[in-house]
Parts: structure tokens; C-alpha cells; sequence
């Protein structure tokens, strides 16, 4: 049996519907949040669990969009969570995350946005309409163990949320 590394949770409502608007969705926000369905893994075997989508989305054929999954995760501070898209929509429609992999880390669970997962993915097929209904996986998380350097001090603390790590020089 292989230890736990996390638990994923809902962010609250008020999270989720200010996530729903950053994303430029605007459709009954109270209806797409009852029907959050937690990420699964698909078999015994998989390493993945899969994300579903929130609400229904469509996309063209080279935009981005951002996604608002109101999933947070809260898990052992030795495990980096990884996120990809789904294989199969990145055979059929090219379909890739903006910034090829999500690096969720253990602390972003404490962010001032709750640690709220989003997606911002472009559909990179040349002709293909992306279309994926509310409850259907577009993205999976995998949890993976990480190492530090003997010569790490890192005291900091993360107080933002996407992006907050980023270094100011």
C-alpha cells in the first residue's frame, strides 16, 4: 500500500465564483459548484487523478482559456503535486497546459486564494472545435516526491496565490 501524499477539498464558494469570473465564465455558478466532483483516479493502476470539468467550455481552435476547477489540495509537505493534460485530448486535439506542467506545491494549499487549482490551456489543433462538458476529466494530477539540496535555508513563507513564488529582482 503506497502512503497517502494529499486530500483534495473544495475552496468555498466565494472562492470558486471569484475564480469562475477571472476565468471570464459567467454561467450559474451556484449549479457548477454543487457539481464539483473531487479528483479520482480512473483504476488501481493509475497514477493520474483525473480533474473534471467544472461547467461546460468551448474551445476554438487556438485559444487559451483559463480554467476555474475549485479544487484545492492539501498535502505532505515531501510531495510536489504535477499537473498535465488529459492524454487522450492532447493526441486528438493538441490540447496543452500554458505553462506545460502545473506545479502545485505543498504550501499553496495556505495562498490567499485558498490554493485554488486553475488550468489556462490552449486547444493547438489547427481545426478541431474543443468542446468539454461540465463532469468531463481534461487534466490529471499526479503526486510526486522531492528532494531538497543539504544546503537549502528557505524560511520564506507563501502569502499569494498563482505566481506568488516568483522572484523580484
Amino acid at each position: 500500500m503506497r502512503p497517502a501524499a494529499g486530500r483534495f477539498e473544495k475552496v468555498s464558494f466565494d472562492q470558486f465564483a471569484k475564480g469562475a469570473q477571472k476565468a471570464g465564465w459567467s454561467g450559474d455558478v451556484k449549479a457548477a459548484y454543487d457539481a464539483i466532483v473531487l479528483p479520482k483516479r480512473a483504476t488501481a493502476g493509475s497514477a493520474g487523478y483525473d480533474f473534471c470539468m467544472p461547467y461546460d467550455l468551448h474551445i476554438a481552435p487556438g485559444q487559451s482559456v483559463l480554467v476555474a476547477t475549485g479544487i484545492r489540495v492539501k498535502m505532505d509537505p515531501a510531495y510536489v503535486f504535477l499537473l498535465f493534460p488529459r492524454s487522450s485530448l492532447g493526441f486528438r486535439y493538441r490540447l496543452q497546459l500554458d505553462n506545460t506542467v502545473g506545479v502545485i506545491d505543498s504550501d499553496y494549499y495556505q495562498a490567499d486564494n485558498e490554493g485554488h487549482i486553475f488550468a489556462r490551456m490552449t486547444n493547438g489543433s489547427d481545426d478541431k472545435v474543443l468542446d468539454l462538458s461540465a463532469g468531463q476529466a481534461f487534466m490529471q494530477g499526479v503526486f510526486v516526491p522531492f528532494g531538497i539540496s543539504e544546503d537549502d535555508e528557505v524560511n520564506t513563507k507563501r502569502t499569494g496565490g498563482i505566481g506568488s513564488t516568483d522572484r523580484k529582482e
